[in-house]
């Protein structure tokens, strides 16, 4: 008998373990059935991106989430939020800030405070189609609310240059295909400069509304990044002494 007690003490706590989970989770606040953006952000990290010039990208990508104005067009939707997600590439792409939302200031300055705090991803070569894809395949079809608008933000300083079975142009072209923009943020060095953003306009900018904003190396990309989100957040277009936009 006494044994029998024992074992039903037992049923009963691990009971009352899954119910308590259960109840927590329902507590759990759910992602909103709809936001006005889903923004992908898309940073190279290959071997050209040394320690410094990654953190000015990551510090970058951190004060334009926490600038008021950023932050006003985020909440001036009418959904009062977006979602976001970051990926980082360079042979391989990483999902490296899975999907989170932003609906007030501490939001924003949670996922600050995540993408500050992100370790540098290591690889030599810049994978643009292969990045494409598994946004197309993985990230996008994951958005976890119904967006109004889905943006892929890819930023580099540095063509294709893994040898890809499918070209950056192709994979572009699907995303736009299926009503997702992809916007280009080239980083200007050097000669290669002008090449870089001219190879940007023709091989990752498509989609509705899609531009490119070059940055004028990497000491310039926070300004850059800030300006493409304030744009891309409000549903605008850049000015056209900014970028060209694809109308």
């Amino acid at each position: 008998m006494k044994f029998r007690a024992w074992g039903a003490a037992c049923v009963f706590a691990a009971w009352a373990v899954v119910a308590s989970v259960g109840v927590s989770e329902a507590q759990a606040p759910d992602m909103p059935a709809e936001v006005d953006t889903a923004l992908i952000v898309s940073v190279d990290v290959s071997n050209s991106v040394d320690e410094h010039r990654y953190r000015l990208q990551m510090e970058g990508i951190a004060k334009a989430l926490e600038d008021p104005e950023v932050l006003k067009a985020i909440l001036s939707g009418p959904q009062g939020g977006i979602l976001i997600a970051m990926v980082t590439w360079a042979d391989k792409p990483r999902l490296s800030l899975p999907w989170q939302r932003i609906a007030n200031a501490a939001d924003a300055a949670a996922v600050a405070a995540k993408v500050r705090a992100l370790p540098q991803q290591t690889g030599e070569f810049t994978c643009v189609s292969g990045m494409l894809r598994s946004i197309s395949d993985k990230v996008v079809p994951q958005i976890p609310a119904k967006a109004l608008r889905i943006i892929v933000d890819v930023s580099g300083d540095g063509r294709e240059n893994c040898n890809p079975e499918q070209q950056p142009a192709a994979v572009r072209d699907e995303l736009a295909a299926s009503g997702v923009t992809v916007n280009g943020l080239p980083i200007l060095e050097g000669d290669e400069g002008p090449a870089l953003e001219q190879w940007y306009r023709e091989n990752v900018m498509g989609g509705p509304g899609s531009f490119i904003l070059p940055a004028d190396g990497f000491g310039d990309f926070g300004r850059a990044i800030r300006q493409k989100f304030m744009i891309e957040i409000s549903g605008g277009f850049p000015p056209r002494k900014e970028a060209r936009a694809n109308r």
